[in-house]
């Protein structure tokens, strides 16, 4: 199904753009890890969002959700591997599904950590970033699984119930992935484990990695006031655009961010219409 706008980011920021989105009569998809994995949701008290002192981060990312819900937007749980712009619409890869939309808003918070060493160089040649996508390539195989992501334990489930050998390490400091062709080794806190697939499950990949060209500045998104990227129909909200990093900015955001890419989505047709 194609949507108007594709919201990628289930926090604050993204579920102001959410119900932004649909305030002006577009449909609205919001792509997101579960709310659970959001770090506002450990938070125990937050003071500084106007007329919520003391809320806990839960009752806010509960209250901002449900809000979305009401106003109708829809909701799609996974972490987003790839995207494409292709004529006028944005294709994004969610897992092993492709989603369609006219516009996106970038909501995925902060991605922290840099590539390991050999990460880059054996991307699709044993290191994957999905192991539903990609797990029955190495079905009776040794893999390993790098969890950053509290749903890591889950994928590495999955590989070991499609038959694969899986070795599972949890949060490691210092990984390496080696090989030659393909990969051979994955060495983890000094410890080298033998496999032929390293799953490397962080719970969101850096925007310059998801959108090829796009314009960073010390790791986050540059955005003009409308939150446009230089990228056509992309837009970004919250934490990944820089500081503050508080709520009550990424809330802010999202609502420009949501609004601006519902003007773009009005802008598409009216330009068709005129073809």
């Amino acid at each position: 199904m194609s949507y108007d706008v594709l919201i990628i980011g289930g926090g604050p920021a993204g579920l102001s753009a959410a119900v932004n989105v649909r305030a002006r009569g577009k449909t609205a998809l919001v792509v997101s890890n579960p709310l659970e994995e959001n770090p506002l949701w450990r938070s125990e008290r937050v003071d500084n969002h106007l007329g919520f002192p003391g809320a806990t981060g839960r009752e806010l990312l509960e209250a901002f959700r449900s809000h979305a819900e009401r106003s109708g937007a829809e909701f799609a749980e996974g972490r987003v591997l790839n995207t494409v712009f292709a004529g006028d619409r944005w294709y994004v890869s969610v897992g092993s599904e492709v989603r369609e939309s006219r516009a996106l808003v970038l909501a995925a918070g902060v991605a922290r950590g840099r590539k390991f060493p050999g990460e880059e160089e054996f991307l699709g040649r044993g290191v994957s970033y999905c192991a539903t996508c990609d797990g029955m390539l190495y079905r009776g195989r040794r893999v390993a699984v790098i969890g950053y992501a509290p749903s890591a334990e889950k994928e590495a489930e999955f590989l070991g119930s499609i038959g694969c050998e899986v070795t599972y390490v949890s949060r490691p400091r210092a990984v390496s992935v080696t090989g030659g062709s393909t990969v051979e080794a994955v060495t983890c806190d000094g410890q080298v484990i033998p496999a032929e697939g390293v799953f490397i499950l962080r719970p969101a990949m850096a925007p310059g990695d998801l959108f090829p060209g796009l314009a960073v500045e010390d790791g986050y998104v540059t955005v003009d006031r409308t939150m446009a990227t230089n990228l056509p129909g992309l837009f970004a909200a919250g934490d990944c655009t820089g500081g503050p990093l508080q709520v009550s900015k990424a809330v802010g955001e999202g609502l420009i961010a949501g609004q601006s890419a519902a003007r773009w989505v009005d802008a598409q047709n009216r330009k068709k219409t005129n073809e």
